[in-house]
Order: C-alpha cells, then structure tokens, then sequence
C-alpha cells in the first residue's frame, strides 16, 4: 500500500529539482575535463539527468546544447560539446531513444546491447561482410565517421543508408562500436575496446540488475513518477518495471489528481522538501522534462507536442515550438528563429491559466521577455523581434519589457 500522500504541486515540484530546474545542479569532478568549468557543470547536469536527448534539428542551437542551457543558464556551448564529446566523460546509446549517456553507465545497457545482438539487427540488418570490414578498418585506422567508412548514404532518399553505415550502426548497437566523440554533428565511431575503460567493459551486470539500476535512476531523474514513466524513462517494459521497482528502492506514493494508482518516489526527493530559485527559461521540446507528453499533461496541466514533422499548414504553434517554465510551471510556449543578430518569435503565446488575473498576465509576460532576452544573448543575438503573440492585446507591454 502507498506509505506517503502528495498533493499535485508537491510533485510537481519534486519533479522540478529532480530534474535540475529548481535548485542548483551538482557540478561534476574529474574526467578530464579540469580547466573548463562549463564543461563540469554540463556534465554535472547529463550525470543528474541519466540522459539528454539528441536531435538532428538545430533552431537556436541543438536539443542537446537547450537542455544544458536551460539548468544552468549561459554556459558556453563549446564546454556542452566538451562535456558530451571529448571522448572521456561520455557516450552515445539507446536510452529513451538517442541519448548522451555519462561513461559510467556504460555497463548498465548491456541488456539491451545483448538483446540487439540475439535479434541480429538494429534498423536494418547488416551484411556480416560489412560489419567485417568496418571492425576490420577501424582496428586499421582508428576512429572514423561513416564517410570515412565508406559512405553515410548511397545518394537516394535520406533512409537509403550504406551497407558499412548499416552495419557500424548494427556494432553499435551491439556495443562493439562505440561513439564518444562527435565533428560537424557526424558521428566518430570506434571500436568499444578502444574507447571504453577496462574497468567499465569488464563488468557485465545480468539483465535484472541492468534493468533494476536503470529504473532506479528514473526514478532519481523525476523525484516521483507512475509505472509508464519509469517505463518511458529508460524504454523498457511495464512488466520490467513491476518485476524491479521495489528492488529498485523506490517507495509507492499516492499523487492527488494522478489517479486511482499507486506512483513511486525516490527516497532522497521524499527526504527534504524542495527548495531554491525556480528556472526562467525556454525548454527544448526534447527536454526530459516534457519528453513524455503524458507526463507533461498530468503533471503541468500543458499539451506538449513537436510540430516540426507536422505539415506547415496544419501546424498550431509552430516548427520547434519550446515551452516557458517559469515560477515552476509552463505559462507559455515560442516558435524561434534567427535572423543575423536577432532572435525570433514567430509566434509565442501564453497560456490561459496565466492570464486569469491582470497581475498573473503582467508576470506572465515579464516571464516571457526574460526568456527570450537570455536565449537571444546566449546564442549571440542582440535584438529580440516577437513577430506574433497570442493574446495580441499583450503585445505592447511585451515590447515594453523586452525594452
């Protein structure tokens, strides 16, 4: 039974320092990366989350690059790139999909590297030929792109991949072939031998224990969280949850408005209430945070959704619409773009319940012109232009502000 009972701000507001964005995030030591303390607290924030996010889609800068930002606020995105790939402190792998992992975690996806291995391919299956010939030259010629291996693509639709990409990403998956270093957003890969510690290779945890440890980090990652976020968390199964969960050290927790089910804290979130300054900022749509648009709806009360694959004209908020957080909530959401040395909004709007009273709406957009005024300088604009906003009749304060 539910030892602990949470209203629905408690947890929402657990999930906010557990995420990093409301109080400080732990700064990381060592792993070579001493001289750049950008580069610490970048890697200090992927160790807290577990996981970031990639994406090909660059707007203001790349997912990977926001999700850094948005914890720890201007840190220079050359130190991001440091902190994710300079081939010590981390690497590339399959977690709530295409993620940056820190290198510790190396030994905790041997599950799913084995179960790669015992269906025999990944998106494609490869030619045992070819995964020959990239361990052949990568053992040759040390770190190569998939161009250095051969040739990313065969020239036709985007998806037409070669079959030396198709197998370097098939030894990826199984973890012959890893990615720790990253040029021009290619992937470098390597052979796991080479790029990760021995002391990391050698240990080969059982399923269970993978799974186990996985759910427990997050759960650490949300503060609480139901069965289908843990489940969506890391990617594996609901039954996996439920063998584990307890073993897992995570304590069963009723969250008011969550349902009739039982949820799951972390004991460290349930050890303290949450304290601290409260983030201002734009989130990336692949942010952890809103990457579950269920999680998201339930817990902010925000319809979270990417339109960037949805048709121009069918689109309500735009390409690489990021969600405001402010005053622990999501009050609002913009459309960016740049031109030169200006930021966009092509649209940005602010959402109804912080609007209910003049004073909340004057906030709201206070809110609004701080973000946007801290992206534009992060990124190196120097001018803000808000091309739309909903509601209008908030426009001339909003430019006031911005002002």
């Amino acid at each position: 039974m539910p030892t602990d009972e949470l209203t629905a701000g408690e947890a929402r507001r657990l999930q906010l320092r557990a995420q990093g964005l409301l109080g400080r995030v732990v700064t990381a030591q060592g792993n070579g990366l001493r001289g750049d303390p950008g580069a610490r607290r970048a890697l200090g924030a992927l160790r807290h989350l577990g996981a970031v996010q990639l994406d090909t889609i660059s707007v203001l800068a790349r997912s990977h690059e926001l999700v850094a930002y948005a914890r720890l606020g201007a840190v220079g995105r050359s130190s991001v790139e440091r902190a994710y790939w300079d081939g010590t402190a981390a690497f590339e792998y399959w977690s709530h999909a295409a993620c940056v992992l820190p290198i510790e975690d190396w030994p905790l996806y041997a599950f799913r590297r084995r179960a790669y291995r015992r269906r025999g391919y990944h998106w494609h299956r490869a030619p045992e030929q070819a995964c020959a010939d990239v361990l052949a030259r990568l053992r040759a010629d040390g770190p190569l792109t998939a161009t250095g291996l051969g040739g990313a693509k065969k020239g036709g639709e985007w998806f037409d991949r070669t079959d030396h990409k198709i197998a370097a990403e098939f030894l990826l998956a199984t973890g012959e072939v890893v990615c720790t270093r990253r040029t021009g957003w290619r992937r470098v890969y390597d052979l796991a031998e080479r790029a990760i510690p021995a002391v990391l290779r050698d240990r080969d945890p059982d399923d269970t224990e993978c799974v186990t440890t996985l759910v427990r980090r997050a759960g650490r990652a949300m503060g609480v969280a139901t069965r289908a976020d843990l489940a969506d968390y890391v990617r594996v199964r609901g039954d996996q949850v439920d063998t584990v969960v307890e073993a897992a050290g995570l304590v069963p927790v009723t969250v008011t408005g969550w349902g009739n089910g039982t949820a799951w804290a972390h004991p460290e979130a349930l050890a303290a209430p949450p304290r601290g300054r409260h983030r201002t900022t734009l989130l990336s749509p692949f942010d952890s945070l809103v990457w579950d648009r269920r999680r998201t709806q339930r817990t902010f009360g925000f319809d979270h959704r990417l339109e960037a694959y949805v048709p121009r004209e069918k689109r309500v908020h735009g390409y690489f619409t990021m969600p405001l957080l402010a005053g622990g909530r999501l009050i609002g959401r913009v459309d960016p773009a740049r031109e030169g040395g200006t930021l966009i909004a092509r649209k940005a709007s602010l959402e109804p319940a912080a609007l209910s009273t003049p004073a909340k709406a004057a906030r709201a957009v206070t809110h609004l012109a701080q973000a946007l005024r801290e992206a534009a300088g992060w990124v190196g604009c120097d001018a803000v232009r808000v091309e739309r906003l909903d509601p209008p009749e908030l426009a001339a304060p909003l430019r006031a502000a911005l002002s």
